[in-house]
């Protein structure tokens, strides 16, 4: 029952997801892009029996690199965080383990009419930034801008929908003419302003569930939790306390 030992050997070790995001995912990516890696790692059941808890999250190891616990993964997807939500819905999966398929066959169950919300008000955080820079530097970050409008559209079309689409398509080159500053700024706060009203009147209507499916998620992480402490027993037999552990999860599922 030796800890990991440090944060990073979590990431290496026991991942179950990892994809790019950002403007690669988003299709927007240009030759100066970074790349963008999140992960999901499933920490072993054991390091959970210490009064020291395994992080809910990991900066790196590598550069441009974040990952979180499943858990806590599974927590922020269920309140509709825009962010996780899209990790989860990424078209470049560089890694998957069996029980990262499982994950991402639990995508829908994440989605429901909060997603509304949490997107909108997102946005709202970021715009309001928009608006600061106009009026000290007489003009927006257009990246920003154009993620914006990216985020937006996103939100009006997961709304109508009821699916979540991470790469803009036909819209890459009127969203990179925003990035370039090739549109004035009172157009495209025309377009935030309108695609904004798009996503209120497609909530009013939307084909989302109004709840989640928790106990799917529930069951899911439970699962992968009583499957890592088989893993555990297994490499030590002996082990009173896993022995313990796994019978107490054995008795719950019965």
């Amino acid at each position: 029952m030796d800890a990991p030992a440090t944060p990073h050997d979590l990431v290496r070790d026991h991942t179950v997801y990892a994809c790019v995001m950002g403007s690669r995912a988003f299709g927007l990516a240009t030759a100066d892009s970074d790349t963008d890696r999140r992960g999901v790692y499933l920490a072993p059941t054991e390091l959970y029996w210490r009064f020291a808890k395994p992080p809910t999250h990991v900066d790196g190891p590598a550069d441009e690199q974040f990952s979180w616990e499943l858990e806590r993964f599974c927590e922020l997807a269920l309140r509709a965080n825009p962010n996780i939500l899209e990790c989860l819905h990424s078209p470049l999966v560089e890694y998957v383990t069996d029980t990262g398929r499982e994950l991402l066959a639990l995508r829908g169950a994440f989605l429901y009419r909060q997603a509304h919300e949490t997107f909108a008000r997102y946005a709202l955080g970021q715009r309001r930034k928009l608006e600061a820079d106009v009026r000290t530097h007489g003009a927006p970050r257009w990246k920003h801008a154009m993620h914006l409008l990216r985020l937006l559209t996103s939100c009006r079309d997961l709304l109508r929908t009821g699916e979540l689409t991470l790469d803009v398509g036909e819209q890459r080159e009127p969203l990179l003419a925003v990035r370039r500053g090739e549109v004035p700024w009172p157009e495209v706060e025309a377009r935030m302003a309108r695609l904004a009203a798009e996503a209120d009147a497609a909530a009013a209507r939307s084909p989302l569930p109004p709840e989640p499916d928790r106990r799917r998620v529930e069951d899911f992480l439970f699962r992968a939790r009583r499957a890592s402490a088989l893993r555990a027993l297994q490499s030590d037999p002996d082990d009173q306390v896993v022995r313990g552990a796994v019978r107490g999860v054995g008795a719950r599922q019965r």
